[in-house]
């Protein structure tokens, strides 16, 4: 399919991948095809660890990119084996969380980290508005224009669609073992996260965190700015690191996920437009 004006995309129906460009030709985002009747958007925020060559490696060494810090490991891999399972379309970031988070409030100060986990990030140590505002431009505004844009699409065929982001957590956390396979996120919208908590549960040798490792109530975060407010069914599933590492385990919990999704009759069973509020504070419209 053709791609309009730059950073600019077309809330039709998908057949085929496309990548569609930011304003100024580089890649923020990749819209996989998919069903937009299906009833279900796929989004992974922390897709890429890609960086601009023109931002060098952001004065870190190569290693840090192969952190948790740069991208969410195997997110973006079982989002595409959802999707591809479902038919249903998904967005993916294409750009490192160290440029600028877009899973933050613009005015969220871990939008641009100086510091992550331990590893000062020197190309953001010094960077003044004009910077902020052009990686917003850049990266930031044309993802989240790519999952408005989705998720308008799924809400114009007729059938709502609910949101599901995919994330990744680490194993431990400073040094300490996190007990947890998985973890659903939410704020104060049940529809999706209670049935998801309770699907993973039924298998005896998964522990599943209820809103661990983190808690879903993130002011300005994707699913506040595109799905609470709307008032559209939404969750948060993390899934530990370890387990999708590699192409076996993005296997084994596609499955496990797709099962427990199945079983919800995702497509099949209309939800209406239910708004629940935050529990972070009036909603920011």
């Amino acid at each position: 399919m053709a791609a309009g004006p730059p950073g600019h995309y077309h809330p039709v129906m998908r057949t085929e991948l496309d990548t569609v460009p930011a304003a100024d030709g580089a890649a923020a985002f990749e819209v996989i095809a998919g069903r937009v009747d299906a009833g279900l958007v796929l989004i992974c925020d922390h897709a890429s660890s890609h960086v601009p060559p023109e931002y060098g490696s952001l004065g870190l060494p190569p290693s840090e990119f192969e952190r948790h810090i740069a991208y969410d490991i195997g997110a973006a891999a079982l989002t595409r084996a959802l999707s591809a399972r479902f038919g249903v379309p998904a967005v993916l970031s294409h750009f490192s969380r160290l440029l600028i988070d877009p899973n933050r409030g613009l005015d969220d100060p871990t939008l641009i980290m100086r510091l992550s986990d331990g590893a000062v990030v020197p190309g953001n140590a010094k960077i003044d508005a004009a910077e902020r505002a052009r990686r917003i431009a850049r990266f930031y505004r044309p993802y989240d224009d790519a999952v408005n844009a989705t998720i308008e699409a799924g809400m114009a065929s007729g059938r709502l669609p609910m949101v599901l982001s995919i994330h990744s957590f680490t194993a431990s956390w400073k040094g300490v073992p996190r007990p947890w396979h998985a973890g659903i996120l939410w704020d104060a919208d049940p529809r999706l996260a209670r049935p998801l908590i309770d699907g993973l549960a039924r298998d005896p040798a998964i522990v599943v965190g209820d809103n661990e490792p983190y808690h879903g109530a993130l002011k300005g975060d994707t699913l506040y700015r595109h799905a609470t407010r709307r008032g559209l069914a939404h969750a948060l599933v993390e899934v530990r690191q370890d387990l999708i590492a590699d192409p076996a385990g993005v296997a084994a919990w596609a499955d496990r996920l797709a099962g427990v999704l199945t079983e919800l009759n995702i497509g099949s069973t209309p939800h209406a437009i239910e708004h629940f509020g935050s529990l972070t504070g009036p909603l920011i419209e």
